[in-house]
């Protein structure tokens, strides 16, 4: 169940709820008693982890590529190209 953050508007006192995506929003403040309190926006707890996603894999390059030819980069006996 996600974890919801609120800000009661009387007294400012910030608290976050446990509830269900399908639960009414909280409207009464735990410190106050006011009712008051509205849900804030905030950052997601959701983080992609393990191999298979683009900072870890994609932008590696592949084992399989073709290799550069030897002598440099167009294939000169010297390999001491210009370019």
């Amino acid at each position: 169940m996600p974890t919801y953050e609120y800000r009661c508007q009387k007294c400012g006192n910030q608290f976050e709820k446990v509830q269900k995506m399908s639960d009414a929003p909280v409207a009464e403040c735990p410190a106050c008693g006011a009712g008051d309190a509205q849900r804030l926006i905030s950052h997601s707890s959701f983080v992609l982890k393990g191999s298979g996603w683009y900072c870890s894999d994609y932008s590696k390059k592949s084992s399989g590529t073709t290799p550069e030819p030897s002598g440099g980069c167009c294939g000169c006996e010297s390999g001491k190209c210009s370019h």
